[in-house]
């Protein structure tokens, strides 16, 4: 059986799916080779992608001897999970396998807004000591607000909670017994408005859907205090980018890590050239070595289980 891999894959998982005994073809370019992609999916008897790799309907026509589509992470809003089920296609996912590395960079996030040591260090090596002017700021004490509350938040706020932080979050799915509330000790709040006032860092743990598209805009600014911070390490588009840079150039939020974007790669960098406390990453807050090792492995582990007849407990559709 062949496999066509069309992104960035660790090659433990490339090499695992090989000792199988499957043709692995690898072109981790092919994402943004559209026509050719489509040449070559007719072959192929299970297709490996991330998040660029868009999985529609004239993908899915195309891939005839599809049995089986992975994917390497959880989002899921560049496939057509609907449209692949009615052809009997199951998609599956790395679930939870990249949780902990997104949770540290949340927690990255805030420790860098909060004490300035690369400011710091900028300084020190012009000449100066200001240390004044370097102090920062503690978290212990401080609210992180959570915007959804699945894996990825309960493992944020275990860490936060570590920090002496308070940590509450907003979830209309979560139930007031369910383990993140009661297990991990987030205060669950009852309205969005509610945490956006009280949190001094707000972190999102949301998909991309019609109605989480541009959450966070010009009027959630509006409510937050001057010192807070955003934190998206979930889906680009879910803040709005021209408010989000108009609220921190106010000084309405102290500022914004944007690890996601509405178009990726980046198409308008302008719009963020001049705003320091804009901090822009290209969507790597699950994509340490140790968890990009995890889901490939994980994601080889699954392909194999479908293509020989199994059943996939990572399944989504």
């Amino acid at each position: 059986m062949k496999i066509l891999v069309t992104e960035i894959m660790w090659n433990n998982g490339i090499e695992k799916l090989k000792e199988k005994g499957y043709q692995v073809d690898v072109d981790m370019e092919l994402s943004r080779k559209r026509e050719e992609l489509l040449g070559l999916l007719p072959d192929y008897d299970a297709v490996i992608v991330r998040n660029e790799t868009k999985v529609d309907t004239e993908f899915l026509d195309a891939a005839k001897k599809a049995q089986v589509i992975g994917r390497l992470g959880v989002g899921l809003d560049n496939i057509d999970t609907k449209q692949a089920a009615e052809r009997n296609i199951p998609v599956i996912s790395a679930r939870n396998a990249n949780a902990t590395s997104v949770a540290e960079y949340v927690l990255a996030c805030m420790l860098d807004a909060s004490r300035p040591i690369r400011q710091a260090d900028a300084d020190v090596k012009k000449g100066n000591w200001n240390r004044k002017q370097f102090t920062g700021t503690e978290l212990n004490g401080r609210v992180l607000g959570l915007i959804g509350m699945g894996e990825i938040s309960h493992r944020v706020a275990k860490r936060a909670k570590a920090f002496g932080m308070e940590v509450i979050g907003y979830d209309p799915f979560v139930a007031p017994f369910d383990h993140v509330v009661q297990e991990t000790g987030i205060k669950q709040v009852d309205e969005l408005e509610e945490l956006l006032k009280q949190s001094d860092f707000i972190s999102l743990h949301i998909p991309l859907t019609p109605g989480t598209k541009h959450l966070i805009d010009k009027e959630a600014f509006s409510m937050m205090k001057p010192e807070a911070f955003v934190i998206n390490s979930a889906r680009g588009g879910i803040v709005s980018e021209e408010d989000v840079v108009e609220a921190v150039k106010a000084g309405q939020i102290a500022g914004a890590y944007l690890d996601v974007l509405e178009e990726e790669p980046i198409t308008n960098s302008s719009r963020f050239a001049d705003v320091e406390n804009v901090i822009l990453s290209p969507h790597i807050a699950g994509s340490t070595d140790e968890a990009q090792s995890r889901t490939a492995m994980l994601i080889a582990a699954e392909i194999d289980r479908v293509l020989n007849g199994g059943k996939s407990l990572c399944r989504v559709n």
